[in-house]
């Protein structure tokens, strides 16, 4: 009797691909966002609650009445926890922008694109919200980032 040899489950992975591709069907979008971005392959999947311009050891909000000052924070935060968990900006492949006041939609828009540098943009969806999970908070994102398994 033959017994067939199983191969090894790494073997096995090396097969699957993980890929990403982000699409953009509407001109105007190519430098704001992708309007969807895919995932095949074996992937972990990152979430992130919203962060803001809370300082990580005391949840002080920094930088209050500055928006600027609080997107760039933010920001730094995001590159900091993705790093942590494996991630770089360019995993991102949706985030979502809470603020409190819709007139900031270019600058955030300014500062998530100098945060993801020339990496393709991920989804995004931009919220103008009544109030954020402290009263000084102007804005908090929150991103789903994927790397490979």
């Amino acid at each position: 009797m033959a017994t067939r040899k199983r191969k090894p489950a790494q073997t096995r992975l090396e097969k699957k691909v993980f890929e990403r591709h982000h699409f953009n069907y509407g001109r105007w979008t190519k430098s704001r966002f992708s309007e969807a971005v895919t995932v095949t392959g074996p992937a972990k999947m990152i979430f992130l609650a919203g962060i803001g311009s809370e300082h990580e050891q005391t949840g002080k909000i920094m930088h209050p009445g500055d928006f600027t000052a609080q997107c760039r924070y933010a920001h730094r935060k995001l590159k900091k926890v993705l790093d942590r968990n494996g991630a770089t900006m360019a995993d991102v492949v949706k985030q979502v922008t809470y603020v409190i006041d819709a007139r900031h939609q270019q600058l955030a828009g300014k500062y998530r694109r100098q945060a993801y540098g020339k990496m393709p943009l991920p989804a995004h969806t931009f919220l103008n919200v009544s109030q954020l999970a402290w009263p000084a908070m102007l804005v908090e994102i929150d991103v789903i980032a994927m790397v490979p398994a």
